[in-house]
């Protein structure tokens, strides 16, 4: 009797998972001969599927002319194209749509200080790189740090490179830029900060640490070409006869007794 409880008891089982399982055809997707079963899972959006396709290297069509000249056109006005998009820009012209405040601001001046950040460096150390900048046409100066050894020439030619192109931007001719004046200073408020320094044999001492920035001055001066012309007049003003022409000068060194 117990047996086929039991029997029964499976049967049953069977029987309601055999209908549970029994999936019913679609309306629309069948054919005559075998009945499609859709899943609804597999028709839904799948992120996997699409990241896939994401990755996927695809081909894309080039631009033609025509377009990448109309984006730019586009990008220019509304102000998002690069700056050497821009061929009819002028520095010292203010811009059709900025205001008088501004415009005013933006008027040719005759010089441009620049300096860069207190960074730790002697002062004596840092006075030397700008003794050999002083007076040199900013080109000349830039070339120098380029090829300077000193570990501060890489910060003091990065600034020289920005105090040009905000000098040129204000205004000023850049063939005529030159590095008027070139000072050191120290820390803020020109204290040192000092350490311990440990020693031997329990004993210790006092290191300080120097801290100092340089500041450029830029004005506009004489190009090379304007300065070998000067140098030349000068050296024929120098030029003196040899007699065979009168000079209604004084004579030059006169001696008070005869030459011969």
């Amino acid at each position: 009797m117990q047996s086929v409880t039991s029997g029964l008891r499976v049967a049953s089982r069977r029987q309601a998972c055999n209908s549970l399982l029994q999936l019913q055809p679609h309306q629309i997707a069948s054919t005559s001969r075998a009945t499609v079963q859709w899943d609804s899972r597999r028709t839904a959006w799948s992120p996997m599927e699409w990241f896939r396709k994401s990755l996927t290297p695809q081909t894309r069509e080039k631009d033609s002319e025509k377009e990448v000249e109309m984006a730019r056109e586009k990008a220019k006005e509304s102000g998002e194209a690069s700056l050497f998009e821009y061929d009819d820009i002028d520095p010292a012209k203010p811009g059709k749509d900025e205001p008088a405040a501004r415009a005013v601001s933006r008027k040719i001046v005759s010089k441009h200080t620049a300096a860069t950040d207190t960074f730790k460096i002697s002062h004596r150390k840092l006075n030397k790189l700008g003794q050999q900048i002083a007076g040199k046409p900013i080109d000349s100066a830039i070339l120098q740090m380029m090829f300077s050894e000193k570990r501060a020439s890489k910060r003091i030619k990065s600034m020289l490179a920005q105090a040009k192109g905000n000098a040129i931007s204000r205004g000023m001719q850049e063939d005529r830029l030159l590095v008027s004046e070139a000072w050191v200073n120290k820390g803020p408020g020109g204290k040192m900060n000092k350490r311990l320094e440990i020693k031997g044999r329990g004993k210790m001492g006092i290191r300080t640490v120097y801290r100092a920035k340089m500041v450029v001055t830029l004005r506009e001066g004489l190009t090379i070409d304007e300065k070998k012309e000067k140098e030349r007049e000068a050296r024929l003003k120098r030029i003196v006869s040899s007699g065979l022409v009168r000079e209604d000068v004084p004579i030059r060194n006169a001696s008070s007794r005869w030459a011969w």
